[in-house]
């Protein structure tokens, strides 16, 4: 599709949407949440760090496994305070069984950023939010609503797959930009926030009770498999480094299990990203 017809479509569809239509679908959207919306521990008690956390957490990660550690990490670390003086060896620790341990080094320099910057107090704008690391478009979008209940416009896969499922009946290869002004057009604008966990809970129950409605858009991607992948091996080299340190790199080709050439590579990589330190012929976190 080119940008000229993208363009005549979304003025069309916009167009098109009344008040009648926007009430009917909020209603909707509210009656799934009401009867069967989820109880998710982040939903509870809100505050930004609460929100900040669950948000990073959440990044490529089951809501099963969320949970599980979810309480876990709050005990460990309180608040930015805490979070920003955490020693890496016992983040990584709390953080094992999440993969994608990036994101937990990520949570301690901006918890550390909004320490030395913002005196302990997340920004509550999304330009803000954005310039702290580990911090994109969609989860500057969620803080900005769960935490400080503004009405911004974010997206989301669940979300993405609400408005496909209902309003992009017969078509394929559908834009976010498309998607785009029905979300501001439906927005509950007094309660953002309750809004985006009715609609990710609406998403989550068409991914289980109907074929999936995101394979109609263009931005729709498998996700690469992790057996034998480079997140496998540095989750392994970082697991044994957590349970024991320091070891040589031969120790730590035969604890973890993987080929020597890709530890290496892997350790290499990881020491350029602040994980791990050698120090003569080992290497600790």
């Amino acid at each position: 599709m080119n940008k000229k017809t993208t363009t005549t479509h979304r003025a069309k569809n916009n167009k098109a949407l009344t008040l009648a239509q926007v009430r009917a679908f909020q209603k909707k959207i509210y009656g799934h949440y009401d009867t069967r919306g989820r109880d998710l521990p982040w939903r509870k008690k809100l505050n930004p760090y609460r929100v900040l956390v669950s948000e990073i957490m959440l990044q490529q990660t089951q809501v099963e496994r969320v949970i599980e550690k979810f309480h876990e990490f709050l005990e460990a670390f309180t608040d930015f305070n805490a979070l920003a003086h955490a020693p890496l060896p016992r983040l990584l620790k709390i953080w094992q069984g999440m993969g994608y341990n990036r994101r937990a080094l990520a949570l301690k320099s901006l918890a550390q950023k909004v320490v030395a910057e913002h005196r302990g107090k997340l920004p509550h704008e999304p330009e803000q939010l954005i310039a702290l690391p580990g911090i994109g478009p969609y989860t500057a979008g969620a803080i900005a609503a769960f935490a400080f209940n503004r009405p911004v416009v974010f997206m989301d896969t669940n979300i993405r797959r609400v408005y496909i499922h209902e309003f992009f009946h017969d078509r394929d290869d559908i834009h976010d930009d498309e998607i785009i002004p029905f979300l501001e057009r439906t927005m509950d604008a007094e309660h953002p926030g309750k809004w985006y966990n009715a609609l990710m809970d609406y998403g989550t129950m068409l991914k289980k009770e109907h074929v999936n409605p995101n394979r109609r858009s263009a931005h729709y991607s498998r996700q690469s498999p992790f057996e034998n992948s480079n997140r496998q091996v540095r989750g392994r080299i970082l697991n044994v480094l957590v349970k024991e340190a320091p070891l040589t790199q031969t120790q730590i080709v035969l604890r973890s299990g993987m080929d020597r050439e890709r530890v290496k590579q892997n350790l290499a990589q990881l020491m350029e990203e602040g994980f791990i330190k050698k120090k003569g012929r080992s290497f600790a976190l």
